[in-house]
């Protein structure tokens, strides 16, 4: 009777103003925080055979999209992950260490790939590869996770309007992560700018692992406009090849 009480109450304080003010808020952040996840997933997913991506991305995305509800479910269970366990080191501290440094690796090796041109062969196509790519989606979704609900719950102590926000945020994802990440892959520059990107929020968790506090509009802002950047460059070449070609009177 206790749990029903507390539900209903959710429930009746989700109908407020500023309820649906915070609602809107936490939208806002977790398809910011999204924007991460597609890189991510665009990254992990590049090494799959076309016919595999579209279904390692579902798996991954609705794996991670249970976990990340799971989590949300014990929100408040995950503040005290920030309690120091080891050398004034949270669980949570640990946790973006090792998704930092596991995300730089991966980062780093796949510009080498690229680079070097080590992508233009064959891609993997193990049985096992699926799988594998699932496994890392939802991995360094998790890393994300921890982060994203903890800080959730500083602005809400409704579960409901959290568990929301989340669902809206990866309803988002599954319509954009494919046609984004297909587009990052067919241009190279693009490509190796988002694996910088990857680098660059990869040393940001680290940082907020040690730990240190980052404010993410030092990081998104100049991705935001090298991304305009590299998108203006595309679209005067793209020009520049449709003006050589046009027959000349």
């Amino acid at each position: 009777a206790g749990i029903l009480r507390r539900d209903m109450q959710m429930l009746s304080d989700l109908m407020t103003v500023n309820a649906l003010a915070t609602l809107a808020l936490l939208v806002g952040l977790e398809l910011v925080l999204g924007i991460d996840n597609i890189l991510v997933i665009s990254l992990v997913v590049s090494r799959l055979p076309e016919t595999e991506r579209k279904r390692a991305r579902l798996l991954g995305l609705a794996i991670a999209l249970i976990m990340r509800l799971i989590f949300v479910a014990f929100a408040f269970a995950l503040v005290h992950l920030t309690e120091p366990v080891l050398f004034s080191l949270s669980i949570k501290d640990l946790v973006l260490l090792a998704g930092g440094l596991f995300l730089i690796y991966k980062a780093v090796k796949e510009i080498n790939h690229v680079v070097e041109l080590k992508d233009e062969g064959p891609h993997i196509s193990a049985k096992n590869a699926v799988g594998a790519a699932i496994l890392q989606i939802v991995l360094l979704d998790i890393v994300f996770s921890v982060d994203s609900v903890i800080t959730a719950v500083g602005l809400t102590q409704n579960l409901i309007t959290i568990a929301l926000a989340v669902i809206v945020s990866f309803v988002g994802l599954l319509f954009y992560a494919g046609p984004i990440g297909e587009f990052i892959l067919r241009h190279t520059a693009l490509k190796i700018l988002a694996l910088a990107f990857l680098v660059t929020i990869g040393v940001t968790l680290c940082l907020e692992g040690m730990p240190n506090h980052v404010d993410k509009g030092y990081i998104y802002l100049p991705m935001g406009f090298a991304l305009l950047v590299e998108l203006l460059q595309m679209r005067y070449l793209a020009n520049r090849k449709r003006t050589d070609t046009k027959p000349q009177d």
